[in-house]
């Protein structure tokens, strides 16, 4: 065995040749030893809304030793899944180590509204605002601040709203008053219902211990939700690793870029939300080998933003924020916005153009598999029927099945039509209208959607590149066809509307920018919304306009490292009007996979000194005469159960990372104790993953 830990195989060659694996280039001469290098690799993947991105990662080396990219197959994931695979080439399972996922399919089905239907009990208060659930009930009970119960848990009227619920949701959550101080009304709400019922259940209290009551409810309910597909991805994986008898660990990135398990993620879906951004920043920083920039991830639903500081990234600890929901998850300081290659693109009855936030198939891609769809548009357009609109959608959509129904029959009359009618393959809508007897219902075409049975294809960015001749990959007469009816609407040539929506597409994608960083320094206003700064955008997007009054450049002071696969067409205009270099890595179209191959496993405990020098911890509350005391237990006894937590994940030489925040008040009195706060991280690779090879 050589020092370096390289296993050698030893053979004797007749010919002259070189070899590449990985980053090692071996050269064999004519009657001379071959050297056969046996490398380690990380499988990574990366399941989006679109894509599914793969890695085969040479870990020791740092070296990207294969890439592949599959559309992803919402119908059956593990289509895409082993295409993604299978187009890595041929992979030993013995050389496979670990299989580690990143994915935006939680985000993805928040910002639209997907996942399972919720049932939510309140117990012991009344809601003050929305929340991601279905139903929402509310029965006696709860506690107050100091874990004493306010009354009993009123179980029958449990037992009602149990009878209410069944058959109408699929998950239910329950969230308490003050159920951080005491959780024990949850709990025998949730031993209640198993008891009664067989369905997921998910308690408030599990998912935080923050103060907040609102936003730990609304993490409940998203938690309930995301259970069903966060489910899907991780049996579609094992499935395809299966048959190719590739049988490792397998983990996925959480929120805050770090690694967690199989089985946590499991019961903890709603810790994956911004899985994928995260998974990506970790890969930005590895393929642009920069330590300050702003990162801007743009896949096909959403773009995610964010800002590195020599090599450290702001996460949200006050809880992150997607669709509007504000939760009790600390992931990456990134700001999601629901702008992508696939953004739909409508225009209104007013000739207004609209992007986003809701995704649909591009007519160049289905017009690849299913051409006839370009007649049906052409027609339309002869028919002049251009500027009709329909609840929800335009005239130009076309539907398909994306997942057939497991049982028909439990569809209502219209959404069998409409099922029925796609049986064939895509249609467009008014094509659809003729083959189910002249009457589409809106409301059924929107239910199935959100269900997820059938899906939209509409014209999208991707589609304004093929008009424009920026992108020649797919079908280019199917978008021509969707640009002429809407430019129609629109009131001008196909040129100038393609024109004027990647126009609109970079202005949004700068106006997120600048969003995200308003938000980064704590302004709270919406850039889109406030008609007062109108006045500077203008002369922003138009900087060498002769007849403004005002010129309004502005630069940001680092870079933008820009990744995912549409990046190229948008960003370096981008880049012009914010005056900064734009940074295009190599990999960088499958830079989530890179970061999810890259992440490390974390396990983290927090803990709590409050007045009183009162130590509230994982381990129990504990009371102190000195506040030297109390901290000294918090960073013993934390990093004692860390580590031991970090054996047990199988973290080989764990780092120890803690982060402390004292809160104090200044008064005529002095300076006044508040509270003070532990994060204690041990962090690391897996056993496996980063050891040399044996001889």
């Amino acid at each position: 065995m050589r020092k370096d830990g390289i296993k050698i195989a030893l053979n004797i060659s007749e010919a002259r040749t070189t070899i590449a694996i990985g980053e090692y280039f071996i050269a064999l001469h004519s009657i001379s030893f071959k050297e056969v290098v046996t490398v380690s690799f990380i499988l990574g993947i990366d399941t989006g809304g679109t894509y599914t991105d793969g890695v085969l990662l040479d870990f020791e080396g740092k070296v990207v030793a294969a890439k592949a990219k599959a559309f992803t197959t919402p119908q059956d994931l593990t289509l895409g899944i082993a295409e993604c695979i299978d187009n890595l080439g041929e992979i030993d399972p013995k050389q496979i180590k670990m299989v580690s996922l990143s994915t935006t399919l939680a985000t993805n089905a928040i910002v639209e509204g997907r996942g399972c239907n919720v049932g939510l009990i309140l117990i012991g208060y009344r809601p003050t605002g929305k929340f991601p659930a279905q139903m929402v009930s509310i029965v006696a009970g709860g506690h107050d601040g100091l874990g004493t119960a306010k009354c009993e848990l009123d179980t029958e009227e449990l037992a009602k709203v149990i009878g209410q619920m069944k058959g109408e949701v699929d998950t239910l959550a329950i969230s308490g008053i003050f159920s951080i101080s005491n959780p024990e009304h949850e709990n025998q709400a949730r031993e209640f219902i198993r008891r009664e019922w067989d369905v997921p259940v998910i308690c408030g209290h599990e998912l935080s211990s923050n103060i907040g009551l609102y936003e730990r409810t609304v993490t409940a309910c998203l938690n309930a939700k995301l259970l069903p597909i966060i489910s899907d991805l991780f049996g579609a994986v094992k499935g395809v690793l299966k048959r190719k008898k590739i049988e490792v660990p397998m983990m996925i990135v959480k929120g805050d870029g770090s690694l967690i398990s199989e089985e946590k993620a499991l019961e903890r879906p709603i810790e994956t939300i911004l899985s994928g951004p995260a998974a990506s920043v970790v890969g930005a920083m590895f393929l642009a080998g920069r330590d300050t920039f702003l990162t801007l991830d743009m896949g096909g639903t959403t773009t995610d933003i964010g800002i590195v500081r020599n090599n450290y990234w702001r996460r949200h600890e006050e809880g992150a924020i997607v669709a509007g929901w504000k939760t009790h998850i600390n992931t990456t300081g990134l700001s999601t916005f629901g702008i992508g290659g696939d953004s739909y693109i409508r225009v209104t009855a007013k000739g207004q153009l609209c992007l986003g936030p809701m995704r649909a198939r591009p007519l160049c891609v289905m017009g690849l598999s299913y051409p006839y769809l370009i007649q049906e548009l052409r027609e339309i357009h002869q028919s002049k029927v251009v500027n009709g609109t329909i609840f929800d959608g335009q005239t130009l959509d076309c539907w398909m099945i994306v997942k057939p129904p497991s049982a028909l029959e439990s569809l209502s009359r219209d959404e069998q039509l409409i099922v029925k009618g796609l049986e064939d393959g895509p249609h467009n809508v008014q094509f659809l209208k003729e083959r189910i007897g002249n009457y589409v219902s809106p409301f059924a075409l929107k239910s199935l959607e959100q269900a997820r049975v059938i899906g939209r294809i509409s014209f999208t960015p991707t589609d304004v590149l093929h008009c424009l001749g920026l992108l020649k990959k797919w079908n280019a007469d199917a978008s021509l066809e969707g640009a002429r009816i809407l430019a129609g609407t629109y009131g001008s040539n196909i040129e100038d509307f393609a024109i004027k929506c990647l126009e609109t597409m970079t202005q949004s994608i700068a106006l997120a920018t600048l969003q995200s960083i308003a938000s980064k320094q704590g302004y709270t206003f919406d850039i889109t919304k406030d008609e007062s700064l109108k006045f500077f955008l203008e002369p922003f997007f138009k900087q060498n306009h002769k007849n403004l009054d005002l010129s309004v450049p502005m630069s940001l002071n680092y870079p933008i490292v820009a990744i995912g696969a549409p990046v190229t067409a948008y960003l370096p205009e981008v880049g012009e009007l914010l005056k900064t270099e734009v940074i295009i890595p190599e990999h960088s179209e499958v830079a989530s996979a890179v970061g999810a191959a890259m992440g490390k496993v974390a396990e983290k405990i927090t803990a709590l000194i409050k007045p009183g020098f009162k130590v509230h911890a994982p381990w129990g509350c504990e009371a102190f005469m000195y506040h030297e005391e109390a901290c000294e237990r918090i960073l013993s006894k934390g990093k004692e159960i860390v580590l031991e937590n970090a054996k047990k994940a199988g973290i080989i030489n764990p780092e120890i990372t803690v982060n402390q925040d004292k809160v104090t008040s200044d008064t005529k009195f002095g300076v006044i104790f508040i509270e003070e706060s532990f994060e204690i991280i041990a962090s690391g690779y897996r056993q496996g993953e980063s050891e040399g090879n044996e001889c």
